[in-house]
């Protein structure tokens, strides 16, 4: 059986996909399996060790220069591949008219189905029109989490049941790769990841609160690190550091750095946003903030070593990060050293 998938963005949704493709595999370990995803998003999903195929969608960067030749070849040469095998099943999890489209555009075996979204979760971008591609469209609960609501649809369309409550068998699979790129800043010592940007202003957290944990870290010997994706996030990351005693701002690094920060790091503290979505996927202690998103929507499930805090229009509190971050460090005392070992192997 020939299987695509269609999820091109953002981070954080493509991660929570990557459970789909190891329960398609579990069921059906014959199954070869592709994935269309936005460029940015390609070397993460060659993490997975059951995708086959990783086929590069460049929207974002096309439409700036459509009418030039090499864009134009460009685009030519994604839908040759999409066209290159013909699937059994093409699945859209995105929900969106130009993933519906993407859809179409690849090649149907005879007698394949194009299966998605029957209708949004609450506040998602799904678009209803991408209904029109689809041979089935799989209804989904108004409050589906991002990670089940790919798994509910794969489940559904190839009848095998799903145990929503286990999570013996949620897996993401993301794999080390080799070799891996190991950033130069890597520090020697301890250090945890403050993930304390994102596009969206409403969904950062307060400043004093990052201050504080920063303290809190100081006095274990911890260092903070502050990645960043933009100039204006750059500048927030520096004006953080000058309030703290032991922070890092990171040169601007690539998502398969980050994936290797993430490993290597005693706690990582973050936003919603798409690298806490991925330090929860690793099952690193991971500490997320929701102050302006829904937290049913993303948030870790599947590990005690996952603390969810705060709910649109609710920020947490100072104290309540204080207190789950003492209990994450805490318990990594006697740890520490094996985790740094087990991440450098």
């Amino acid at each position: 059986m020939k299987i695509l998938i269609v999820r091109v963005s953002s981070l954080g949704d493509v991660v929570h996909n990557m459970p789909m493709v190891s329960d398609l595999h579990r069921h059906f370990p014959e199954a070869e399996i592709d994935w269309v995803v936005e460029e940015a998003y390609v070397e993460l999903v060659r993490l997975h060790p059951d995708v086959r195929r990783v086929i590069p969608f460049a929207l974002r960067r096309w439409r700036k220069s459509l009418p030039a030749a090499s864009t134009r070849a460009e685009i030519a040469a994604c839908f040759k591949q999409l066209r290159s095998v013909a699937y059994d099943l093409i699945f859209d999890t995105q929900g969106l008219f130009k993933t519906g489209a993407l859809m179409r555009i690849a090649r149907l075996a005879p007698g394949g189905r194009r299966v998605g979204l029957a209708n949004a979760t609450e506040g998602s971008g799904y678009e209803s029109l991408s209904r029109i591609f689809h041979h089935q469209s799989v209804p989904v609960g108004v409050r589906t989490h991002g990670v089940t609501r790919s798994r509910q649809v794969a489940a559904f369309a190839l009848d095998y049941a799903l145990d929503e409550n286990a999570h013996d068998d949620l897996d993401f699979r993301l794999n080390v790769p080799r070799p891996e790129p190991v950033p130069d800043c890597l520090p020697a010592g301890a250090y945890a990841l403050f993930f304390h940007a994102t596009a969206r202003a409403a969904k950062q957290w307060r400043t004093d609160g990052w201050v504080q944990l920063a303290a809190m870290l100081d006095q274990r010997g911890i260092q903070v690190l502050l990645p960043w994706g933009s100039a204006a996030e750059q500048a927030a990351a520096r004006q953080l550091a000058a309030q703290m005693k032991n922070a890092l701002v990171l040169p601007k690094i690539s998502v398969m750095e980050a994936i290797a920060l993430i490993r290597r790091a005693a706690v990582i503290v973050g936003v919603d946003t798409g690298f806490t979505h991925i330090a929860a996927a690793l099952r690193r202690p991971t500490i997320e903030l929701y102050c302006d998103s829904p937290r049913w929507k993303t948030e870790g499930f599947w590990s005690s070593n996952i603390i969810n805090l705060g709910d649109t229009g609710a920020p947490p509190a100072i104290a309540e990060v204080a207190a789950a971050l003492d209990e994450l460090v805490g318990t990594l005392g006697a740890t520490l050293q094996q985790t740094l070992s087990e991440a450098s192997e």
